[in-house]
């Protein structure tokens, strides 16, 4: 096969807090090798000095909940490429939204890999959330015959809704007659994960259970004082609809939930408060059997209630007031986060903003954000003395080793080509007309990033050139452990 030489880069590695002049060659998708000043008779692609991150792992992504996936795949795959990423690993269910059908994952999980196949830039995967208890049952299947181990526990579903309040289970989370989502099914799924680990224990470190941590009972009547104290608007109103000790509440009984059903891979997903931080930090201490990871999100890193362009930001759990941003950066400095993600979910402008458009209650949830993943990690992080080598770990190092993505997140002799680079003095601002995404608006508007990511390869083949998407996709479902 014909080596690629990938030449005049400083190569960032999650093992080393500063990058290394290096050459990184090629074969057939793979590094073969990374050393000094290498030579080949193959192509040689010279980096311009930039740096030479591994694609970002974004672990945390919904492809197709307001869009048709075979759409989503293909634009927000292209949005992923500009933000460094080269691996997206997407949620998906039954209920309304996605698919919009319920049923077993035996009939709907291949219909999700039809509808996607052939159409990503980036490669991909699914973690999947067992909504009956006719899931569970399936979850040996999903890890053995579809290569999901990965699988999530939305908490307030059943009695909070997608968008606000809900007590009709029935229509949006389409469950067979007589079933609850509720803690007891939660417990139950938390068996069901722990008997798949037992039942597999070459794949046990590779199999585990992500949660959604807010409190039902908590935000229905904080919604309804927010409402009826009228003092609040926009994105400070939702976040005081679903405050900060809601998600503690729901971190601690995950935490017991874990304890008492022996499951020990749980994946705190989307903390976005000092006091979420504070719960899973107070239950790791509590419970060390767990072996828990901490994600928080760009967004919840980058914007406030203050300065998030409009109602546009509202997403689940909200983007919250300046001090819970600063108490974020405090805990991905002291390395207490594991991993950052976009929690990407493209919603249009058409399905986004209810009517008055003011009124975030009537707002969806959820926002695009891939494309600002590592260029604003990088930006805002450096400012605060994150090194580089810490950034490649919680963008690609440690979700790829969590979630069984083992040829991936490292820039090293047999791992796959993916590669980004990264101009660390490239000033732009960000504009949602600028992103390949099919989101036209973005809660970044305006922000001013100081780090760019000019190309990307997946498996060694550029997918972006300079900033511009090159070529058909040639990304691949990867069925884990990959």
């Amino acid at each position: 096969m014909t080596e690629t030489l990938l030449k005049n880069v400083r190569v960032v590695t999650h093992d080393r807090d500063e990058p290394v002049d290096a050459d990184i060659a090629i074969v057939g998708g793979r590094i073969v090798r990374v050393e000094p000043r290498l030579s080949t008779d193959g192509e040689v692609i010279d980096g311009g000095g930039k740096l030479a991150f591994p694609g970002v792992v974004d672990a945390h992504q919904h492809w197709g909940i307001y869009n048709p996936l075979s759409e989503d795949t293909e634009s927000e795959s292209r949005a992923c490429a500009q933000g460094g990423v080269t691996t997206a690993l997407t949620y998906m269910r039954t209920g309304m939204y996605y698919l919009n059908r319920g049923g077993p994952y035996a009939e709907f999980f291949p219909e999700v890999l039809k509808q996607s196949e052939g159409r990503a830039y980036v490669d991909y995967g699914f973690h999947l959330a067992p909504m009956s208890s006719g899931h569970i049952d399936e979850l040996p299947t999903l890890v053995e015959r579809f290569g999901v181990p990965s699988f999530k526990i939305f908490m307030f579903y059943g009695g909070h809704g997608l968008h606000g309040r809900s007590d009709d289970q029935s229509s949006f989370l389409m469950l067979p007659e007589g079933e609850r989502y509720d803690y007891a099914h939660f417990e139950f799924v938390m068996r069901g994960v722990q008997a798949v680990r037992e039942r597999l224990p070459d794949l046990a470190g590779e199999i585990s259970l992500s949660l959604h941590c807010e409190t039902a009972e908590i935000m229905t009547a904080y919604t309804k004082l927010v409402e009826e104290a009228g003092e609040l608007d926009g994105l400070a109103a939702y976040s005081a609809s679903r405050p900060p000790h809601s998600e503690g509440l729901a971190v601690f009984v995950a935490s017991y939930l874990a304890h008492e059903t022996g499951l020990t891979n749980v994946n705190l997903l989307h903390l976005s408060s000092r006091k979420a931080m504070d719960a899973a930090v107070r239950m790791a201490a509590t419970f060390p059997n767990i072996d828990f990871r901490r994600e928080v999100t760009i967004g919840h890193l980058l914007a406030d209630v203050d300065t998030a362009d409009g109602i546009g930001g509202k997403v689940n759990p909200p983007i919250r007031p300046r001090e819970d941003v600063e108490a974020l950066w405090e805990y991905v400095l002291d390395g207490t986060v594991d991993w950052v993600v976009s929690d990407h979910a493209c919603c249009r402008e058409e399905a986004k903003f209810g009517t008055p458009r003011e009124n975030v209650f009537l707002a969806k949830s959820g926002f695009g954000g891939a494309e600002y993943l590592l260029p604003g990690l990088v930006t805002e992080g450096r400012r605060r003395g994150l090194p580089y080598g810490r950034i490649a770990a919680l963008t690609s190092r440690n979700p790829a080793e969590r979630f069984g993505l083992r040829g991936k997140g490292v820039i090293a002799p047999g791992f796959d080509a993916d590669i980004c680079l990264v101009d660390p003095a490239r000033t732009w601002t960000v504009r949602a007309r600028n992103s390949e995404s099919r989101q036209e608006y973005t809660p970044f508007e305006g922000f001013e990033m100081t780090a760019r990511v000019t190309d990307t390869f997946v498996r060694g083949s550029r997918v972006l050139d300079d900033g511009k998407i090159m070529g058909a996709p040639t990304g691949r479902y990867l069925p884990r452990p990959a």
